[in-house]
C-alpha cells in the first residue's frame, strides 16, 4: 500500500509563514474483498458422505473457576454452517483454538466445555476428541456417521499450528475431503489450520459467518484484493 500525505498546511508564527505537514495517511484506493464460494454454493451430492474440516472460532470466554462458557455467541455464531453441513449428510471434523496455551495440553484450555452447548444448539450429539491429529481421530472418522460432528481438541496445543509448518497442516487434511473457514477471527493469520490445509483440501470454502462478514469488510489497497482460499 503507498502512503499519500496530505497536502501541508500553514499558520503564521513570529510574522512569517510556516509549514505544517500532516501525517495522515490516505490510500490511493478502496478495494472490497468478497469471497469466492461458500459453502452454500455446496449441494447435496458434493456433501452427503464427505468428511469436512471445518475452522471455527470457538474461542470462548471461561469462568477461571468453573471453566463454565460466560458468552457462547462465537458457538453460536458457527451453528448456520455447521447445521448446513449436518443436513447435507457431511462427517463435521470441527476444530478451534481457545486461549494462548504456551507448552501443550493444558486443561483450562480445553475444548472441553463447548461440546455439551454445541450440542443443545444443534439439537443433535457432538463427539470431543482429545486430539486434533493422530489416531484417535482418524478412528474416530472411520466410525463415524453421516451427519455426525466430532469436535476436535484445541489446535493450538500444538506449536506447529500458528508457525503453519507443512507437515501439521497435512496431518490436520489427513482425515478429511474438503475444508470449510468460518473462523471470522483467525482467517487473516496464515496458521496450518486457516491457510496450510487449504494446499491439501479442495475445494476450500468460506462458511456462512465468514461470507456475511467479509461481504461488508472495506481495505485500503493499490489493487484487486486476495482471499485466503
Amino acid at each position: 500500500m503507498q502512503t499519500v500525505r496530505a497536502p501541508a498546511s500553514s499558520r503564521v508564527a513570529g510574522g512569517r509563514r510556516v509549514a505544517l505537514r500532516s501525517n495522515v495517511v490516505r490510500p490511493r484506493k478502496l478495494v472490497v474483498l468478497s469471497a469466492k464460494k461458500s459453502v452454500g454454493d455446496l449441494t447435496k451430492d458434493d456433501l452427503e458422505g464427505k468428511r469436512v474440516f471445518v475452522r471455527a472460532d470457538l474461542n470462548v470466554p471461561l469462568d477461571k473457576q468453573t471453566l463454565a462458557i460466560t458468552d457462547d455467541t462465537r458457538i453460536r455464531a458457527a451453528v448456520p454452517t455447521l447445521k448446513y453441513l449436518l443436513d447435507n449428510g457431511a462427517k463435521v471434523l470441527l476444530t478451534s483454538h481457545l486461549g494462548r496455551p504456551k507448552s501443550g495440553p493444558e486443561d483450562k484450555f480445553r475444548l472441553t466445555p463447548v461440546a455439551p452447548r454445541l450440542s443443545e444448539l444443534l439439537g443433535k450429539p457432538v463427539t470431543k476428541l482429545d486430539d486434533c491429529i493422530g489416531a484417535e481421530v482418524e478412528k474416530a472418522v472411520v466410525d463415524a456417521k453421516n451427519g455426525e460432528l466430532l469436535l476436535l481438541e484445541n489446535v493450538r496445543f500444538y506449536k506447529e499450528e500458528e508457525k503453519n509448518e507443512a507437515e501439521f497442516a497435512k496431518k490436520l487434511a489427513a482425515n478429511a475431503d474438503l475444508y470449510v473457514n468460518d473462523a471470522f477471527g483467525t482467517a487473516h493469520r496464515a496458521h496450518a489450520s486457516t491457510e496450510g490445509v487449504t494446499k491439501y483440501l479442495k475445494p476450500s470454502v468460506a462458511g456462512f459467518l465468514l461470507q456475511k462478514v467479509w461481504g461488508r469488510v472495506w481495505i485500503w489497497g493499490d489493487g484487486g484484493g486476495s482471499w485466503w482460499c
